[in-house]
């Protein structure tokens, strides 16, 4: 499946706070990158506000445009705040809640866990990173010696990073279980998703 490859620690630059690659390197260079990164203060148009917050959380969450549209179609389709199921849809897609259970490191490599055959859904083997899951839905690992080592070293690797109220995680059994749809202050803090509502309307 198609997705970015090119250079992360810029990313996070550009946008003034960790995404992705090294969350070091903002302590390093905590301005934009380019050569005029130091001394850019220019002042942003509303279009450029909404393109920077879009970019944002779709770097966050690691899509390419195209992917990225189709989601919020989806979104604007059907019922309740646009901006919220927006950002449900993506933090339910099965890379996400991979992460989120604390399975893998990052967005980054929850897609690979699935896309490389690792995750059971409900029992059943899921490798389409985008699939999303539903309330009552059981996402565990595959119970093969490789599959289990990897879950259970990024659990190590990330005791620090707290599991969100909607989802329930048996260490154990390197399961966890949708309990609800997550509300809003439980997803990203860092997005104005009615910026991203706007920007979108202009088209």
């Amino acid at each position: 499946m198609a997705r970015y490859t090119g250079p992360t620690t810029r990313i996070s630059r550009r946008f003034g706070q960790y995404i992705v690659g090294s969350a070091k390197v903002l302590e390093r260079r905590n301005f934009p990158p380019g050569q005029h990164g130091p001394k850019s203060r220019r002042k942003l148009s509303e279009y450029a506000v909404g393109l920077n917050e879009k970019q944002k959380l779709r770097f966050i969450y690691g899509l390419l445009e195209r992917q990225f549209r189709r989601v919020f179609a989806i979104a604007k389709r059907e019922r309740g705040v646009t901006g919220e199921r927006f950002l449900q849809l993506l933090e339910t897609r099965l890379d996400s809640v991979v992460y989120l259970l604390g399975f893998a490191k990052s967005r980054a490599a929850a897609r690979q866990l699935v896309n490389h055959g690792h995750v059971r859904v409900n029992g059943r083997k899921v490798d389409i990173s985008s699939y999303n899951v539903v309330q009552g839905d059981e996402v565990e690992i595959r119970g093969s010696n490789s599959s289990r080592q990897l879950a259970t070293r990024a659990i190590e690797e990330n005791r620090a990073r707290v599991v969100p109220g909607w989802l329930v995680r048996n260490d154990e059994a390197l399961k966890g279980t949708i309990t609800r749809l997550p509300t809003r202050d439980e997803m990203e803090p860092s997005i104005n998703e009615q910026l991203i509502v706007e920007y979108y309307s202009r088209f």
